[in-house]
């Protein structure tokens, strides 16, 4: 059969990555901030077999990432673009954005996560993400105190939702809404 490592590495080199997200129900402890950033995301009103299409800026740069999947495997590849691609692009997302403060917070045992504060008609929604290799370690991970309760199901992926002013997916709870 061949390598299973070499098989995973040659599936993380397309893009494939694990990950779990939670909803924050407490503030991020003091100290562990690594670093924090400001994005506003559009996504492109494109609907192919799932795939969400999205331009971001990031700091100084501009991305467009291409991402599917559902469950705890999703592909992602996401590629700088010239400013000026953006610039035309951007227009076309104006009904589905997302403007927001990540936060690179560190974890015990040399993990991070990725703590967005949104702002905007989103404002007070705050999530966490946490990717992992392998689905094993997905399953064995235990939050901090801190984590809220998780995001179950495709809610995981829902910033195109969001952004589209779709609101908060069921799967995520009743108890959560904007401005939880």
């Amino acid at each position: 059969m061949g390598d299973p490592e070499a098989a995973r590495q040659e599936d993380m080199s397309m893009g494939e990555e694990i990950e779990r997200r939670f909803l924050v129900a407490g503030e991020v402890p003091d100290g562990s901030t690594l670093r924090t950033e400001r994005i506003e995301q559009g996504y492109l009103p494109l609907d192919v077999a799932g795939a969400e299409v999205r331009v971001r800026r990031r700091g100084g740069q501009v991305l467009m990432t291409v991402k599917g999947g559902t469950g705890l495997v999703r592909t992602e590849c996401e590629e700088p673009i010239p400013p000026a691609l953006f610039d035309a692009l951007w227009p076309l997302t104006e009904a589905a954005r997302v403007a927001k403060e990540r936060r690179t917070v560190a974890l015990a045992g040399g993990r991070t996560a990725e703590v967005d504060d949104f702002w905007g008609r989103l404002a007070g929604l705050v999530m966490a993400e946490v990717e992992f290799e392998t689905a094993e370690a997905a399953h064995a991970f235990r939050p901090p105190s801190w984590f809220g309760r998780e995001v179950t199901d495709d809610a995981r992926y829902q910033n195109r939702s969001l952004a589209r002013g779709e609101g908060v997916p069921e799967s995520a709870g009743p108890d959560v809404g904007d401005g939880s």
